[in-house]
């Protein structure tokens, strides 16, 4: 027990090494004398993510106050430490938990609203104007809750929103167990909390005000829409407001041809020189999207530490193009992986998100080579993590980090034969093979069990909250006499 005293000792002095404990009380309360752990999670394999991408045969990791204290071979880690619960771990992968670095997590509720259509026509003839009519706090603490479900069982861990009404969003984050960023929405136009952009940034600075340090798993920012819904003014007091604030910005970034020729009308140059001219990147910033780089652009992302978000499946349904995603990461570029909202999506699957990302590379350079397993796996954990800002954090299986990890089931028929662990994890698994959750070192999800939603009552809410919804557009889209 050495270890985790010493990890503790350090993190009360404020020391690099160990992370700060939890705001969530531990799993269970000990007596001040029991000298055990909080939880072992066992596996046939652990993929660490670390640094070497060390994979441990037989391995576990030892958690405490939801801290990772030990990694390593099962036999030494259990004779190291006893635990309070166990994860048992035949068949099981042991590895970092997913992070989505791009979401709109209430659109669960306008999955397939409005299907097959281009980005533009897609946002102002359908997607704004449903906002206004149907989303206030209650639609967004349903389809957060529903988006939270989701992730979890697929095995996400940490996401970025962007959203209305944050601090509904944040109180279900907060109820749930996940890690966000929770991004105040900017927009320059009547959207459901706000009149428009300088009564967003208003609202923004309260909601950031009220959740900043609050919570540790809740890490609060600004998300101005894009630049085609604010001028470069409204950019520019975004930024300044965040810089203020010491907050990172999530944005939407070089997504479509659409963009890229508003951009040149407007401004006479392209979106990512804009933002780069006005100082918009002096501040920590996540872009989602980034489709249409230029070779000038791409080493500004690498330099400014842009962390960019590639969001495969929406890219693609969308029409918005194949993201030079090889070259950025060749340049120095921090690239993570999105799903976007489950109306552009239409899931939030990383795992389909992380095969597709390969394979579009794959054919977008006629190389089988581009993208392999193991980097496209790190997209959606350590390299995820660090384009989001949580490097330092999350991500990866080492001690001092914190406890946000998942085992992945290799029961199915799909995973007969497996020859390569991390080959299996891009090329085969999907969300119904993750088996347990832990985010803060509390088990969200065990053995596909649901611990932290109560996922009937979320069930039966957006049924009829979607059944309303339904009704409205039939009568909204009604002939007339």
């Amino acid at each position: 027990m050495t270890t985790i005293r010493l990890c503790l000792i350090t993190a009360f002095l404020g020391l690099a090494g160990c992370s700060q404990p939890s705001d969530d009380p531990p799993p269970q309360t000990a007596d001040a004398d029991d000298d055990r752990i909080d939880l072992i999670v066992l596996g046939s394999h652990v993929v660490t993510m670390d640094p070497d991408r060390t994979v441990i045969d037989s391995g576990a990791v030892a958690i405490d106050d939801g801290v990772i204290v030990a990694v390593g071979p099962a036999s030494e880690v259990q004779a190291d430490f006893s635990s309070r619960e166990t994860l048992a771990g035949d068949n099981r992968i042991v590895m970092p938990g997913l992070v989505n670095g791009h979401s709109h997590a209430a659109m669960t509720l306008l999955r397939g609203v409005a299907d097959d259509l281009a980005l533009m026509d897609w946002l102002n003839n359908y997607i704004f104007p449903a906002e206004v009519a149907f989303v206030d706090p209650e639609f967004v603490r349903i389809g957060t809750e529903l988006a939270c479900w989701e992730m979890i069982r697929g095995g996400t861990t940490t996401f970025v929103d962007m959203y209305y009404y944050p601090d509904t969003i944040a109180e279900v984050v907060e109820s749930c167990g996940m890690r966000a960023l929770i991004s105040a929405t900017v927009i320059d136009q009547r959207s459901p909390d706000a009149e428009g952009a300088t009564d967003s940034i208003d609202k923004g600075i309260g909601f950031i005000d009220r959740w900043k340090g609050r919570n540790s798993r809740i890490t609060p920012i600004f998300g101005p829409h894009a630049n085609y819904t604010l001028n470069a003014e409204q950019l520019a007091a975004t930024r300044a407001a965040a810089i203020d604030l010491d907050v990172p910005i999530s944005i939407h970034l070089s997504e479509s041809p659409f963009e890229v020729q508003y951009s040149k009308d407007t401004y006479g140059t392209t979106s990512i020189l804009l933002l780069e001219s006005i100082g918009f990147f002096e501040g920590p910033t996540v872009a989602a999207h980034v489709v249409w780089p230029t070779d000038e652009e791409i080493p500004i992302l690498a330099e400014r530490n842009v962390g960019v978000i590639h969001n495969p499946t929406s890219n693609m349904k969308i029409a918005s193009g194949i993201s030079p995603v090889t070259k950025m990461l060749e340049a120095g570029v921090r690239v993570g992986i999105g799903t976007d909202g489950a109306a552009s999506n239409n899931d939030l699957d990383l795992w389909e998100e992380m095969r597709l990302a390969a394979f579009l590379q794959k054919v977008d350079r006629m190389d089988p080579e581009a993208l392999p397993a193991t980097t496209v796996l790190s997209m959606a954990t350590d390299g995820g993590a660090t384009a989001v800002g949580l490097g330092e954090l999350v991500g990866s299986l080492e001690v001092g980090k914190r406890a946000d990890l998942i085992q992945v089931a290799f029961d199915d028929v799909h995973h007969i034969p497996t020859f390569d662990v991390i080959s299996h994890l891009i090329y085969v698994t999907d969300e119904q093979d993750v088996a347990s959750v832990v985010v803060d070192g509390r088990l969200l999800m065990r053995d596909g069990e649901m611990l932290t939603i109560d996922t009937e009552r979320v069930r039966r809410e957006a049924t009829a909250l979607a059944a309303s919804i339904q009704a409205a557009l039939e009568e909204r889209n009604a002939p007339g006499p």
